[in-house]
């Protein structure tokens, strides 16, 4: 089934992009909470319409979000985790809020939602998939420490 979403929808995607869905999510959830409509022949003329309006104005979105995407993977990202004795493993895991809270601290905002990491349980160097626009993803190299 296909789902014009009305809103950013966390790990699906964002508004005004058409998704493909299984047909209990989407009548179910996404069309009840208002979150998508039904991806229809009308819906989508309209939805094209609406795209060649927004088009300038998310131009200077993604010139925006290059810009971000060129400053990020320079930064020195550090994230620190309490360790058990005399490893490398990590009490708990990190998760993305460590490490949106280390990107702010350096001057940066992005939003949670749209990070992926991968399953971190020690020390070491790792890479973040950060989605900063529709069309504009990239990976940010950070290091996990012990305090």
């Amino acid at each position: 089934m296909d789902i014009i979403l009305k809103e950013n929808v966390e790990k699906l995607g964002f508004k005004n992009e058409i998704v493909t869905v299984k047909n209990g999510y989407g009548r179910n959830f996404l069309i009840p909470q208002g979150l998508g409509i039904l991806a229809s022949e009308s819906a989508r003329k309209i939805l094209a319409e609406n795209l060649k309006q927004q088009a300038k104005k998310e131009e200077t979105e993604i010139n925006a979000a290059n810009k971000i995407a060129t400053e990020l993977p320079k930064l020195d990202i550090v994230l620190k985790a309490n360790v058990a004795e005399g490893g490398a493993k990590l009490f708990g895991s990190i998760k993305t809020i460590h490490f949106t809270d280390a990107v702010s601290a350096l001057g940066h905002t992005i939003d949670s939602k749209f990070v992926k990491l991968p399953k971190i349980k020690e020390l070491g160097n790792f890479e973040a998939e950060v989605r900063l626009h529709r069309t504009v993803s990239i990976s940010i190299p950070f290091k996990v420490i012990a305090k």
